[in-house]
Formats: structure tokens, sequence, C-alpha cells
């Protein structure tokens, strides 16, 4: 892999240890319909321009049906799980669990007609992997069905993230990063305003929660999609 991949590679790694506390902050006020919603438009609003610029739309368009899925597997049902599991857990039960994504990928890849061999040395680096999230974050209490609802939400999202990239490795490998990534944020808004406007918030929320989501699309949501697309290509 060249120096742009693994400095691309850093920064996703990066990016995406922050959602967690930030939908942690956020939920504290706003629903997390809302704060799902709200995540993929703004990073729509910032994707469809560049996209629009690029010719980008336009490329994408026969791929619709792989891109409604990639909205359905990697935006709709993980930010809508995440946003509502962390209301009933730790952060960093979240992150352990989300951690678990690459195994998930290795397990249910062949569905997809993708085989990787994962050999001695994959299966090595994904156990260490897992363990070494676990061990920085540090383990989480759960209790109650409220606790256990929360881990289930987050199985959820684990699936959707690791169907998401088969998708894109699959069917969207040679469509441009950026048409496909501001399509799919676009049928995302789209499918998720309806529980948005039901659940808006009657005031204005707190700084602090608008900059949350605001940081959660620009930023790992926008670019960290792009990053992804980078990678898999």
């Amino acid at each position: 892999m060249s120096w742009r991949g693994w400095v691309a590679f850093a920064a996703l790694g990066v990016i995406w240890g922050l959602p967690y506390f930030l939908i942690k902050l956020a939920v504290q006020e706003v629903s997390p319909l809302v704060v799902a919603w709200g995540r993929v438009s703004l990073g729509a609003l910032i994707l469809l321009p560049i996209a629009w610029k690029r010719g980008a739309l336009r490329a994408a368009l026969p791929h619709k049906t792989a891109i409604i899925a990639f909205a359905l597997a990697e935006f709709v049902f993980p930010f809508t799980a995440i946003s509502f599991g962390e209301r009933w857990i730790d952060s960093s039960v979240t992150g352990i669990l989300i951690a678990s994504v690459p195994l998930t990928i290795a397990l249910i890849s062949r569905f997809f007609g993708l085989h990787e061999p994962l050999g001695l040395i994959r299966s090595g680096g994904l156990a260490l992997g897992f363990i070494g999230v676990a061990s920085l974050l540090g383990f989480g209490t759960i209790s109650g069905p409220a606790g256990w609802a929360g881990v289930g939400c987050m199985l959820l999202a684990t699936v959707g993230y690791a169907i998401g990239p088969l998708i894109v490795q699959r069917h969207l490998g040679g469509v441009d990063a950026s048409g496909a990534v501001a399509s799919s944020l676009f049928v995302s808004s789209a499918i998720l305003l309806p529980f948005a406007l039901y659940a808006f918030p009657n005031h204005l929320p707190s700084a602090l929660a608008l900059s949350s989501i605001a940081v959660l699309g620009a930023v790992c949501t926008a670019l960290a999609m792009l990053l992804l697309f980078f990678l898999i290509g």
C-alpha cells in the first residue's frame, strides 16, 4: 500500500474513534432519530455539490440499487441503532462491540461472493485488534433489559457496518466515491426525514449538542466515507 493509503488508514482510524463520544453527547438532548438524520443530511449537503461538480452523480445513477442497499446497511440502520443504543450503554462498550466489524466482515464475505483467505496472520490480527480496543477503552457496565437492548442495537450496527464495505467492494468499486457516498447519504436523509420530523425537539439544543452533530456529519461521515472508498479502491 502506498504512503497515501497508510495516511488515509491512520486518519480513518482516528476519525472513527470519535463518533461514539459525540453521539453520547448529542443524544442527551436530541432524539436518536434526529441525530442520525442530522448526521447524514449534513454529510449529503457537503458532498452533493462536490459530486455534482465532478459529474459523479450521473455516473452513480446506473448503480441505484447498490447505492440504496449501501445507504440502508451503512447509514440508516447503524446510525439509528447506535444513537438509540448509546442511551443505554457506555461509549466504551459501544466501541468494543463495533470493533468486531472486521471479524464480522471476514465471516460473511463469502455470502457476497468475496473469498479472501483469512489465514493465521489475519486471524491473529483480528483477535489482537479486538483485544487492543477493549484494553484501551475499558469495559463498561451492562445491566438490565435496557443495557442488553443497547448491546442488541450495537450488534445490528455491526452487521450493517460489515455489509456496507462488502457492497462497495462487490458493486461500487469502480464508481466515483463522491458520487456513491453523496447519493447514499441523500437516500438515507430522505428515508430518515419522516421519523426525524416526528421526533424533532421543541426547543433549540445546546451548542454542545449541535456541534457534536456537526462534527459527526462533516468529519465522521462525509470525510470518513471518502477515505473508506479510497482505501477499498
